[in-house]
Order: C-alpha cells, then sequence, then structure tokens
C-alpha cells in the first residue's frame, strides 16, 4: 500500500507541476495578450466543466481496470434529449434533467452488468453502448437543435457568478470583471464529492482493491462484481450530469456533439496519474489533468497562428510521456514483489 500511495502521488506532483510550468510559460509568452488575465484561467474552467465531469467519471472506472469509451456518445444523446425536448416538446428544463440522470443510470447499470456480472471486456460492451447511443441521438432527431425557448435553461446558460478579484480594464477601457457560469460550480462539486467518496468511503477503497488485484480484492471479502457494476453505474451517472453542463455550454444538440470526448477524459485521467491498469489514480490528479488539455487548447488559440490540430498532438505526445511513466513504475513495483 506504501507502495502505491507513493506512486500515486509521485504522479499528481508531476502532472501539478507540469501545469504550472506551461501555464507560466504562456503567462511569459503571451502576456500582451491576456494569457495573465484571471478570466483566462477561468475560462480554461468554463470551455472544460462537461469534460471535468466525464473524466472524473471515468476515473472511477479505470480505478477498476475497466475503460468505458461511451461517454462521448452519451453526451451527445443527453444534449439532443434536452435540446429537443425543451424546443420541440417543451418540456420542462427540471424534469428533463431528472429524466437525462435517470437515463444515465439506467445506462450504467446495463454495461456495468455486461461487465461485471457477464464477463465481457469493457471496451466491447462499452464499444456497443457507443453505438447505441450515437444511433439514438439520430432517432431522436437528425437536425441541429438550439435551445431558444425556454427561458429558464437560457436564463442558467446565460448567468454569470463574478469574483470579487482580478478585474481589469480591457483595450478600449472597459472594466472586465472576471466570472465562472454554474456548470463550473457543478463539475467542482463533482469533483470533490468524487474525492471524499474515494478518500473516506468503503466503496471507494474498494475501487482501488478491485483494481490493485481482483483475487486479493475478493480473499478480503469484498464483492468484486458489484464493485464493478456500481463503478460503471456511477461514470454514467457523472457522464449525465457533465451532459447537463455540456449542454448549458453549447445551448444545442447535434449527431456529431462530442465527438472524441472520451478519449479526451480519457487522456486526462492518464495524464492525472490514474494507472490504465487500475489501483492507482487520483480525481484531483484527473482535475490538473483537463487543465492541461484545457491549457494546450489555449496556448494555440491564443498564438493565432497554429493549426488546432497541435494541441492534438501535445495531448498525443504527454500521453505518450504519462504512459511510458505509468509502465516505469508498473515494472518497479512488479520488481519489488
Amino acid at each position: 500500500m506504501k507502495k502505491k500511495i507513493n506512486s500515486n502521488t509521485l504522479l499528481l506532483l508531476i502532472t501539478i507541476a507540469l501545469f504550472l510550468v506551461m501555464y507560466a510559460a504562456g503567462c511569459i509568452i503571451y502576456k500582451d495578450k491576456g494569457f495573465t488575465h484571471l478570466q483566462t484561467f477561468l475560462n480554461i474552467f468554463i470551455n472544460n466543466s462537461g469534460l471535468l465531469c466525464v473524466a472524473a467519471g471515468m476515473t472511477c472506472v479505470m480505478l477498476t481496470g475497466g475503460i468505458d469509451i461511451s461517454v462521448g456518445a452519451l453526451i451527445a444523446m443527453d444534449c439532443m434529449f434536452l435540446s429537443v425536448g425543451m424546443e420541440r416538446w417543451e418540456m420542462n428544463a427540471l424534469v428533463l434533467c431528472a429524466l437525462v440522470l435517470i437515463i444515465g443510470i439506467v445506462f450504467g447499470l446495463v454495461q456495468g452488468f455486461c461487465v461485471a456480472y457477464l464477463n465481457i471486456q469493457p471496451f466491447i460492451v462499452t464499444m456497443a453502448g457507443m453505438f447505441f447511443a450515437r444511433g439514438m441521438t439520430a432517432v431522436i432527431c437528425t437536425d441541429q437543435v438550439s435551445i431558444t425557448k425556454n427561458e429558464f435553461f437560457v436564463k442558467l446558460a446565460n448567468a454569470k457568478i463574478n469574483i470579487p478579484f482580478g478585474a481589469y480594464t480591457n483595450r478600449k477601457g472597459v472594466l472586465q470583471i472576471p466570472f465562472v457560469r454554474y456548470p463550473v460550480m457543478i463539475a467542482l462539486i463533482v469533483i470533490i464529492v468524487i474525492f471524499l467518496m474515494l478518500r473516506y468511503t468503503k466503496f471507494g477503497r474498494s475501487l482501488y482493491a478491485v483494481g490493485g488485484s481482483e483475487t486479493s480484492a475478493s480473499m478480503m471479502g469484498l464483492d468484486v462484481k458489484k464493485t464493478k457494476l456500481k463503478a460503471y453505474m456511477l461514470s454514467s451517472f457523472v457522464c449525465s450530469i457533465g451532459g447537463i453542463c455540456f449542454c448549458l455550454n453549447t445551448m444545442s444538440g447535434s449527431v456529431r456533439q462530442a465527438l472524441g470526448l472520451e478519449m479526451d477524459a480519457i487522456s486526462s485521467a492518464v495524464i492525472g496519474g490514474t494507472l490504465l491498469t487500475g489501483g492507482v489514480g487520483n480525481v484531483i490528479g484527473t482535475l490538473f489533468g483537463v487543465m492541461i488539455n484545457g491549457t494546450i487548447s489555449t496556448l494555440v488559440k491564443t498564438n493565432g497562428k497554429l493549426l488546432s490540430s497541435w494541441s492534438n498532438i501535445a495531448v498525443a505526445a504527454l500521453l505518450c510521456f504519462f504512459i511510458v511513466l505509468q509502465s516505469v513504475f508498473a515494472k518497479l513495483k512488479d520488481r519489488n514483489k
């Protein structure tokens, strides 16, 4: 256990240090383009609030040694359901959000049952879930639907929570007060709740135990199958929360929405120190993994001359770096057994 904690802590520290170095470099290089403004930092959270939720749920699944590649498709289905429900069916926004969360739980229940009790590979199960969710998104509607009629949802999406410090005057002489939006607060609450769950609850410790060794977990009296089932249910439930945040940011639903988001979530968790083999990881590291992804995108956009594909190249390089680190830690762990 001591070795696991040391590995986890070291990976987390590397992730945090990398984020600080990258952001500090951006502040130095692009100081004249407003990179040092507090709002630039807050925009990373605003633009990635949905991803924060999805990556937090993904971390829980990966701790068991599993994977969930259906999350991007589930986000798209959630956004389409919300958009069509409000614009064409004229349903209440809160009712639709509740239904989205229920759909997420049922979606995770089915996938978790197939993985835990039918012993089907997680990649195969969640790939089937990905195809199903994408297909259902098109069944609901094939058009891009924008949310404009529901006053409550529009007001919630446009609402700002002002920060009482960090104000600045832009080039036009207008005072800019830094702000965040409600999806950011929702995402941070999700991060905090999952952090506390992993650290202080029996279920959280069970996720680590199952990912470390299913045989040892069974010998300790843990219900491995039930733990895996709950992990996938939690992932899909949190993903649906992320779907609501994503919809609040985009205010629309589309068949091609959130393409590749599952890979962003997986890369954020890996960069944050979560081992692909399970048993080691931390949702705080995942938070910084998302922030690193967001910082890379912000640096590319701030530069203005680089293609957006450079952000993917940079993330790929970081992902390879952290996978190599994980491999080194795994070999050291096996050598010390």
